[in-house]
Protein backbone atom coordinates (compact mmCIF):
# COMPACT_ATOMS: atom_id res chain seq x y z
CA UNK A 1 0.00 0.00 0.00
CA UNK A 2 1.06 3.58 -0.47
CA UNK A 3 2.85 5.06 2.53
CA UNK A 4 2.65 8.73 1.60
CA UNK A 5 0.13 11.48 1.03
CA UNK A 6 -1.19 12.72 -2.29
CA UNK A 7 0.32 16.21 -2.55
CA UNK A 8 3.94 17.08 -3.25
CA UNK A 9 5.98 18.30 -0.27
CA UNK A 10 9.57 19.39 0.32
CA UNK A 11 10.12 17.28 3.43
CA UNK A 12 9.47 13.80 2.04
CA UNK A 13 10.36 11.94 -1.15
CA UNK A 14 7.07 10.87 -2.68
CA UNK A 15 6.44 10.36 -6.38
CA UNK A 16 9.39 11.85 -8.24
CA UNK A 17 7.62 13.34 -11.22
CA UNK A 18 10.79 14.41 -13.01
CA UNK A 19 12.16 10.87 -12.75
CA UNK A 20 8.81 9.51 -13.98
CA UNK A 21 8.77 11.82 -17.01
CA UNK A 22 12.35 10.96 -17.92
CA UNK A 23 11.76 7.22 -17.54
CA UNK A 24 8.70 7.23 -19.77
CA UNK A 25 10.32 9.33 -22.51
CA UNK A 26 13.50 7.26 -22.61
CA UNK A 27 11.58 3.97 -22.49
CA UNK A 28 9.61 5.06 -25.54
CA UNK A 29 12.79 6.18 -27.30
CA UNK A 30 14.51 2.87 -26.56
CA UNK A 31 11.64 0.84 -28.02
CA UNK A 32 11.44 3.18 -31.02
CA UNK A 33 15.10 2.51 -31.82
CA UNK A 34 14.76 -1.22 -31.12
CA UNK A 35 12.12 -1.37 -33.84
CA UNK A 36 14.35 0.45 -36.33
CA UNK A 37 12.31 3.64 -36.36
CA UNK A 38 13.73 7.11 -36.89
CA UNK A 39 10.68 8.80 -35.43
CA UNK A 40 7.40 7.99 -33.75
CA UNK A 41 4.12 9.85 -34.21
CA UNK A 42 1.70 9.49 -31.27
CA UNK A 43 -1.94 10.42 -31.69
CA UNK A 44 -3.58 8.37 -28.93
CA UNK A 45 -4.03 10.20 -25.64
CA UNK A 46 -2.10 7.71 -23.52
CA UNK A 47 0.90 7.76 -25.85
CA UNK A 48 0.98 11.56 -26.08
CA UNK A 49 0.90 11.64 -22.27
CA UNK A 50 3.63 9.01 -22.06
CA UNK A 51 6.20 10.93 -24.09
CA UNK A 52 5.23 14.55 -23.32
CA UNK A 53 3.65 14.42 -19.83
CA UNK A 54 0.86 16.70 -21.03
CA UNK A 55 -2.81 16.20 -20.28
CA UNK A 56 -5.50 15.67 -22.89
CA UNK A 57 -8.66 17.59 -21.89
CA UNK A 58 -11.91 15.67 -21.87
CA UNK A 59 -13.35 17.17 -25.03
CA UNK A 60 -10.19 16.15 -26.92
CA UNK A 61 -10.19 12.50 -25.85
CA UNK A 62 -10.92 9.80 -28.39
CA UNK A 63 -10.44 12.29 -31.20
CA UNK A 64 -7.01 11.41 -32.66
CA UNK A 65 -5.52 14.30 -34.57
CA UNK A 66 -6.80 17.21 -32.50
CA UNK A 67 -3.41 17.05 -30.78
CA UNK A 68 -0.43 14.79 -31.38
CA UNK A 69 3.24 14.39 -30.53
CA UNK A 70 6.34 13.44 -32.50
CA UNK A 71 9.52 11.88 -31.13
CA UNK A 72 12.53 12.03 -33.46
CA UNK A 73 15.85 10.30 -32.84
CA UNK A 74 17.58 11.65 -29.72
CA UNK A 75 15.61 14.90 -29.62
CA UNK A 76 13.02 16.19 -27.21
CA UNK A 77 9.40 15.46 -28.17
CA UNK A 78 7.54 17.90 -30.39
CA UNK A 79 3.98 18.61 -29.28
CA UNK A 80 1.38 19.69 -31.82
CA UNK A 81 -1.25 21.19 -29.55
CA UNK A 82 -4.81 22.10 -30.49
CA UNK A 83 -5.18 25.72 -31.57
CA UNK A 84 -3.42 28.26 -29.37
CA UNK A 85 -3.36 26.06 -26.25
CA UNK A 86 0.40 25.85 -26.80
CA UNK A 87 0.66 29.22 -25.05
CA UNK A 88 -0.52 27.51 -21.87
CA UNK A 89 1.75 24.49 -22.48
CA UNK A 90 4.78 26.81 -22.43
CA UNK A 91 3.64 28.02 -19.03
CA UNK A 92 2.63 24.67 -17.55
CA UNK A 93 5.20 22.27 -19.04
CA UNK A 94 8.72 23.75 -19.00
CA UNK A 95 10.26 20.33 -19.75
CA UNK A 96 9.14 20.72 -23.38
CA UNK A 97 11.43 23.17 -25.22
CA UNK A 98 9.50 26.21 -26.43
CA UNK A 99 10.69 25.66 -29.98
CA UNK A 100 9.09 22.18 -29.88
CA UNK A 101 5.58 23.45 -29.19
CA UNK A 102 3.51 23.72 -32.35
CA UNK A 103 -0.16 23.93 -33.31
CA UNK A 104 -1.87 20.94 -34.89
CA UNK A 105 -3.36 20.47 -38.35
CA UNK A 106 -6.54 18.50 -37.84
CA UNK A 107 -9.30 17.21 -40.08
CA UNK A 108 -11.43 15.75 -37.28
CA UNK A 109 -11.69 12.21 -38.67
CA UNK A 110 -13.05 13.56 -41.95
CA UNK A 111 -15.62 15.95 -40.48
CA UNK A 112 -13.74 18.76 -42.23
CA UNK A 113 -15.15 17.35 -45.47
CA UNK A 114 -13.36 18.41 -48.62
CA UNK A 115 -10.84 20.35 -46.57
CA UNK A 116 -9.45 17.10 -45.14
CA UNK A 117 -7.09 16.64 -48.09
CA UNK A 118 -5.60 20.11 -47.61
CA UNK A 119 -5.29 19.60 -43.84
CA UNK A 120 -3.55 16.26 -44.23
CA UNK A 121 -1.07 17.83 -46.64
CA UNK A 122 -0.17 20.47 -44.06
CA UNK A 123 -0.02 17.72 -41.40
CA UNK A 124 2.40 15.54 -43.37
CA UNK A 125 4.59 18.48 -44.42
CA UNK A 126 4.96 19.46 -40.76
CA UNK A 127 5.98 15.90 -39.86
CA UNK A 128 8.55 15.86 -42.68
CA UNK A 129 9.93 19.23 -41.52
CA UNK A 130 10.48 18.01 -37.97
CA UNK A 131 12.07 14.75 -39.10
CA UNK A 132 14.50 16.76 -41.25
CA UNK A 133 15.21 19.16 -38.36
CA UNK A 134 16.20 16.23 -36.13
CA UNK A 135 18.23 14.45 -38.80
CA UNK A 136 15.95 11.45 -39.36
CA UNK A 137 14.47 12.44 -42.72
CA UNK A 138 13.85 9.39 -44.89
CA UNK A 139 13.87 6.98 -41.94
CA UNK A 140 10.86 4.92 -40.96
CA UNK A 141 8.07 6.69 -39.08
CA UNK A 142 6.10 4.66 -36.54
CA UNK A 143 2.47 5.71 -36.09
CA UNK A 144 0.04 4.54 -33.41
CA UNK A 145 -3.10 5.55 -35.35
CA UNK A 146 -3.99 5.96 -38.98
CA UNK A 147 -7.03 6.70 -41.11
CA UNK A 148 -7.54 6.67 -44.87
CA UNK A 149 -6.66 10.37 -45.15
CA UNK A 150 -3.28 9.79 -43.46
CA UNK A 151 -2.51 6.74 -45.60
CA UNK A 152 -2.97 8.77 -48.76
CA UNK A 153 -1.14 11.75 -47.30
CA UNK A 154 1.90 9.72 -46.31
CA UNK A 155 1.99 8.11 -49.73
CA UNK A 156 1.84 11.46 -51.50
CA UNK A 157 4.53 12.91 -49.21
CA UNK A 158 6.85 9.90 -49.62
CA UNK A 159 6.84 9.08 -45.89
CA UNK A 160 7.63 5.45 -45.13
CA UNK A 161 5.43 4.60 -42.18
CA UNK A 162 4.87 1.48 -40.12
CA UNK A 163 3.48 0.18 -36.82
CA UNK A 164 4.28 2.54 -33.95
CA UNK A 165 1.74 1.19 -31.46
CA UNK A 166 3.70 -1.99 -30.72
CA UNK A 167 6.83 -0.15 -29.49
CA UNK A 168 4.66 2.18 -27.40
CA UNK A 169 2.82 -0.79 -25.89
CA UNK A 170 6.14 -2.42 -25.07
CA UNK A 171 7.40 0.75 -23.39
CA UNK A 172 4.23 1.26 -21.36
CA UNK A 173 4.16 -2.36 -20.17
CA UNK A 174 6.93 -1.93 -17.58
CA UNK A 175 6.27 0.63 -14.85
CA UNK A 176 9.08 2.25 -12.89
CA UNK A 177 8.95 2.89 -9.14
CA UNK A 178 7.07 6.16 -9.53
CA UNK A 179 4.43 4.69 -11.82
CA UNK A 180 4.00 1.84 -9.36
CA UNK A 181 3.41 4.35 -6.58
CA UNK A 182 0.81 6.06 -8.79
CA UNK A 183 -0.96 2.71 -9.10
CA UNK A 184 -0.86 2.23 -5.33
CA UNK A 185 -2.56 5.59 -5.00
CA UNK A 186 -5.17 4.54 -7.57
CA UNK A 187 -5.79 1.40 -5.52
CA UNK A 188 -6.09 3.35 -2.28
CA UNK A 189 -8.60 5.76 -3.79
CA UNK A 190 -10.49 2.73 -5.12
CA UNK A 191 -10.57 1.22 -1.62
CA UNK A 192 -12.10 4.44 -0.32
CA UNK A 193 -14.66 4.52 -3.14
CA UNK A 194 -15.83 0.97 -2.40
CA UNK A 195 -16.12 1.83 1.28
CA UNK A 196 -18.25 4.83 0.33
CA UNK A 197 -20.36 2.58 -1.90
CA UNK A 198 -20.89 0.19 1.00
CA UNK A 199 -22.16 3.07 3.14
CA UNK A 200 -24.36 4.59 0.43
CA UNK A 201 -26.03 1.49 -1.04
CA UNK A 202 -29.54 0.70 0.21
CA UNK A 203 -32.81 -0.63 -1.16
CA UNK A 204 -34.89 1.95 -3.01
CA UNK A 205 -32.16 3.95 -4.71
CA UNK A 206 -31.30 3.55 -8.36
CA UNK A 207 -28.15 2.34 -10.06
CA UNK A 208 -27.46 5.75 -11.57
CA UNK A 209 -27.87 7.46 -8.18
CA UNK A 210 -25.05 5.27 -6.87
CA UNK A 211 -22.96 6.07 -9.96
CA UNK A 212 -23.55 9.82 -9.49
CA UNK A 213 -22.69 9.69 -5.79
CA UNK A 214 -19.41 7.82 -6.34
CA UNK A 215 -18.40 10.06 -9.24
CA UNK A 216 -18.93 13.14 -7.06
CA UNK A 217 -16.98 11.47 -4.26
CA UNK A 218 -14.06 10.60 -6.53
CA UNK A 219 -13.74 14.09 -7.96
CA UNK A 220 -13.10 15.38 -4.43
CA UNK A 221 -9.64 13.75 -4.44
CA UNK A 222 -6.68 15.96 -5.40
CA UNK A 223 -5.13 14.80 -8.66
CA UNK A 224 -8.35 13.23 -9.98
CA UNK A 225 -8.49 14.06 -13.69
CA UNK A 226 -11.29 11.90 -14.98
CA UNK A 227 -13.71 9.18 -13.97
CA UNK A 228 -14.38 7.33 -17.19
CA UNK A 229 -17.09 5.11 -15.75
CA UNK A 230 -18.58 3.93 -12.50
CA UNK A 231 -20.48 0.79 -13.43
CA UNK A 232 -23.33 -0.07 -11.07
CA UNK A 233 -25.42 -3.10 -12.02
CA UNK A 234 -28.05 -4.83 -9.92
CA UNK A 235 -30.38 -7.82 -10.03
CA UNK A 236 -30.93 -9.19 -13.56
CA UNK A 237 -28.52 -6.58 -14.96
CA UNK A 238 -25.64 -8.40 -13.28
CA UNK A 239 -25.78 -11.55 -15.43
CA UNK A 240 -24.93 -11.50 -18.19
CA UNK A 241 -23.00 -8.50 -16.96
CA UNK A 242 -24.00 -5.66 -19.26
CA UNK A 243 -21.25 -3.42 -17.83
CA UNK A 244 -23.42 -0.35 -17.55
CA UNK A 245 -25.84 1.44 -15.21
CA UNK A 246 -29.47 2.46 -15.52
CA UNK A 247 -32.30 3.98 -13.50
CA UNK A 248 -33.33 0.55 -12.18
CA UNK A 249 -34.41 0.63 -8.52
CA UNK A 250 -32.31 -1.65 -6.33
CA UNK A 251 -34.50 -4.08 -4.39
CA UNK A 252 -33.96 -5.82 -1.03
CA UNK A 253 -31.82 -8.90 -1.60
CA UNK A 254 -30.43 -7.74 -4.95
CA UNK A 255 -26.88 -8.59 -5.83
CA UNK A 256 -25.23 -5.35 -6.94
CA UNK A 257 -21.72 -4.70 -8.11
CA UNK A 258 -19.71 -1.58 -8.64
CA UNK A 259 -16.73 -1.27 -10.95
CA UNK A 260 -14.34 1.66 -10.92
CA UNK A 261 -13.72 1.50 -14.64
CA UNK A 262 -10.91 3.99 -15.00
CA UNK A 263 -10.86 6.50 -12.23
CA UNK A 264 -7.88 8.48 -13.48
CA UNK A 265 -5.40 9.90 -10.96
CA UNK A 266 -2.54 11.85 -12.54
CA UNK A 267 -3.16 9.87 -15.71
CA UNK A 268 -3.13 6.39 -14.12
CA UNK A 269 -6.25 4.28 -14.34
CA UNK A 270 -8.13 1.70 -12.29
CA UNK A 271 -10.33 -1.29 -12.90
CA UNK A 272 -11.74 -2.55 -9.62
CA UNK A 273 -14.92 -4.63 -9.09
CA UNK A 274 -16.60 -5.65 -5.84
CA UNK A 275 -19.91 -7.45 -5.27
CA UNK A 276 -22.56 -6.43 -2.71
CA UNK A 277 -25.87 -7.81 -1.51
CA UNK A 278 -28.31 -5.08 -0.56
CA UNK A 279 -30.78 -5.21 2.31
CA UNK A 280 -30.34 -8.79 3.46
CA UNK A 281 -28.00 -11.76 3.41
CA UNK A 282 -27.24 -13.41 0.05
CA UNK A 283 -28.75 -16.82 -0.56
CA UNK A 284 -26.61 -19.93 -0.36
CA UNK A 285 -26.82 -20.20 -4.14
CA UNK A 286 -25.40 -16.69 -4.50
CA UNK A 287 -22.61 -17.57 -2.07
CA UNK A 288 -21.80 -20.71 -4.05
CA UNK A 289 -21.48 -18.78 -7.32
CA UNK A 290 -19.30 -16.21 -5.56
CA UNK A 291 -17.11 -18.93 -4.10
CA UNK A 292 -16.42 -20.28 -7.59
CA UNK A 293 -15.55 -16.84 -8.97
CA UNK A 294 -13.28 -16.17 -5.99
CA UNK A 295 -11.48 -19.48 -6.47
CA UNK A 296 -10.90 -18.73 -10.17
CA UNK A 297 -9.59 -15.27 -9.28
CA UNK A 298 -7.10 -16.33 -6.64
CA UNK A 299 -5.96 -19.40 -8.54
CA UNK A 300 -5.01 -17.07 -11.38
CA UNK A 301 -3.31 -14.60 -9.02
CA UNK A 302 -1.30 -17.46 -7.51
CA UNK A 303 -0.07 -18.32 -11.01
CA UNK A 304 1.45 -14.86 -11.52
CA UNK A 305 5.22 -14.71 -11.17
CA UNK A 306 8.17 -13.39 -13.11
CA UNK A 307 9.14 -15.65 -15.99
CA UNK A 308 5.81 -17.43 -16.32
CA UNK A 309 3.39 -16.53 -19.12
CA UNK A 310 -0.17 -15.43 -19.61
CA UNK A 311 -0.94 -19.00 -20.71
CA UNK A 312 -0.33 -20.33 -17.18
CA UNK A 313 -2.66 -17.65 -15.80
CA UNK A 314 -5.46 -18.25 -18.34
CA UNK A 315 -5.22 -22.02 -17.79
CA UNK A 316 -6.48 -21.47 -14.24
CA UNK A 317 -9.84 -20.44 -15.67
CA UNK A 318 -12.42 -22.93 -16.95
CA UNK A 319 -13.49 -22.89 -20.58
CA UNK A 320 -16.54 -20.91 -21.63
CA UNK A 321 -18.14 -24.11 -22.88
CA UNK A 322 -17.62 -25.92 -19.58
CA UNK A 323 -19.02 -23.12 -17.40
CA UNK A 324 -21.66 -21.43 -19.56
CA UNK A 325 -22.16 -23.82 -22.47
CA UNK A 326 -20.84 -21.33 -25.02
CA UNK A 327 -19.46 -22.62 -28.31
CA UNK A 328 -16.56 -20.16 -28.50
CA UNK A 329 -14.39 -18.39 -25.95
CA UNK A 330 -15.15 -15.11 -27.75
CA UNK A 331 -18.76 -15.41 -26.58
CA UNK A 332 -17.47 -15.01 -23.02
CA UNK A 333 -15.05 -12.18 -23.78
CA UNK A 334 -14.07 -10.33 -20.57
CA UNK A 335 -15.91 -12.77 -18.29
CA UNK A 336 -12.59 -14.23 -17.15
CA UNK A 337 -10.12 -11.53 -17.98
CA UNK A 338 -6.88 -9.76 -17.26
CA UNK A 339 -5.54 -6.49 -18.61
CA UNK A 340 -2.62 -4.16 -18.07
CA UNK A 341 -3.17 -0.87 -16.29
CA UNK A 342 -1.34 2.43 -16.55
CA UNK A 343 -2.02 5.52 -18.62
CA UNK A 344 -4.44 3.30 -20.55
CA UNK A 345 -6.84 0.67 -19.30
CA UNK A 346 -5.38 -1.81 -21.74
CA UNK A 347 -1.63 -2.02 -21.43
CA UNK A 348 0.28 -5.27 -21.92
CA UNK A 349 -0.55 -7.95 -20.84
CA UNK A 350 -4.15 -8.68 -21.80
CA UNK A 351 -5.08 -12.15 -20.59
CA UNK A 352 -7.89 -14.32 -21.92
CA UNK A 353 -8.47 -17.91 -22.93
CA UNK A 354 -9.36 -16.46 -26.35
CA UNK A 355 -5.69 -15.86 -27.20
CA UNK A 356 -3.37 -16.43 -24.24
CA UNK A 357 -3.34 -20.22 -24.57
CA UNK A 358 -1.86 -20.04 -28.07
CA UNK A 359 -0.10 -16.67 -27.93
CA UNK A 360 1.43 -16.40 -24.45
CA UNK A 361 3.17 -13.26 -23.20
CA UNK A 362 5.95 -13.42 -20.61
CA UNK A 363 5.29 -11.85 -17.22
CA UNK A 364 8.02 -9.34 -16.30
CA UNK A 365 8.87 -7.26 -13.22
CA UNK A 366 7.15 -3.89 -13.31
CA UNK A 367 4.03 -5.10 -15.08
CA UNK A 368 0.80 -3.82 -13.53
CA UNK A 369 -2.49 -5.47 -14.36
CA UNK A 370 -5.94 -6.43 -13.14
CA UNK A 371 -7.42 -9.90 -12.99
CA UNK A 372 -11.20 -10.27 -12.90
CA UNK A 373 -13.63 -13.16 -12.76
CA UNK A 374 -17.41 -13.44 -12.78
CA UNK A 375 -20.20 -15.98 -12.75
CA UNK A 376 -23.99 -15.89 -12.55
CA UNK A 377 -27.45 -17.24 -13.10
CA UNK A 378 -28.96 -15.78 -16.31
CA UNK A 379 -31.19 -12.74 -15.71
CA UNK A 380 -31.33 -13.41 -11.95
CA UNK A 381 -28.00 -12.49 -10.40
CA UNK A 382 -24.30 -12.41 -11.11
CA UNK A 383 -21.12 -11.83 -9.15
CA UNK A 384 -17.93 -10.12 -10.31
CA UNK A 385 -14.69 -9.41 -8.49
CA UNK A 386 -11.35 -7.96 -9.48
CA UNK A 387 -7.91 -7.31 -8.04
CA UNK A 388 -5.20 -4.93 -9.25
CA UNK A 389 -1.62 -6.06 -8.81
CA UNK A 390 2.03 -5.11 -9.35
CA UNK A 391 4.56 -7.78 -10.35
CA UNK A 392 7.87 -7.65 -8.50
CA UNK A 393 10.94 -9.81 -9.00
CA UNK A 394 10.11 -11.98 -5.99
CA UNK A 395 6.44 -11.37 -5.25
CA UNK A 396 3.07 -10.07 -6.39
CA UNK A 397 1.69 -6.97 -4.66
CA UNK A 398 -2.09 -6.54 -4.59
CA UNK A 399 -3.00 -2.84 -4.48
CA UNK A 400 -6.79 -3.28 -4.18
CA UNK A 401 -7.55 -3.79 -0.50
CA UNK A 402 -11.33 -3.65 -0.03
CA UNK A 403 -12.45 -7.01 1.49
CA UNK A 404 -13.12 -9.67 -1.13
CA UNK A 405 -13.37 -13.04 0.62
CA UNK A 406 -17.15 -12.94 0.67
CA UNK A 407 -20.07 -10.92 -0.70
CA UNK A 408 -20.32 -7.62 1.18
CA UNK A 409 -23.74 -7.26 2.81
CA UNK A 410 -24.97 -3.65 3.04
CA UNK A 411 -27.84 -2.10 4.97
CA UNK A 412 -29.29 -5.41 6.20
CA UNK A 413 -32.62 -5.46 8.03
CA UNK A 414 -31.78 -5.82 11.72
CA UNK A 415 -32.03 -9.41 12.90
CA UNK A 416 -32.98 -10.69 9.43
CA UNK A 417 -31.44 -13.98 8.31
Amino acid sequence: MTDFGMAGVDWQERINWERLRTYRLESARARMKAHGLGAMLCMYDENIRYITATITPGWCRLKPGLRYALLCGDGAPVLFEQGDIGVQIKRHCPWIPEENIRYSYCWIKGAAGGAATDQVKKFTEAIKYEMKRFGVEGEKLGVDFTDINMVRGFEDAGIEWTDGMTPMMEARAIKNEDEQECMRMVGTIGDAAHWETMKFLRPGITENQVTAHIMKYLYSFPGMEDVEDVIVSSGPNTWPNWRNFSDRIIKPGDITFMDLAALTWNGYKSCYYRTYCVGKEPTQEMKDYYSMALEWLYDSIDAVKVGTTTREIAEKWPSAKKVWGYEEEDQAAANLWGHGLGLAQYDIPVISRIWSLDHPVEIKPGMVFALETQHGKPLEFGVRIEEMLIVHEDRVEIVSNFPVKEITVVDPITGYR
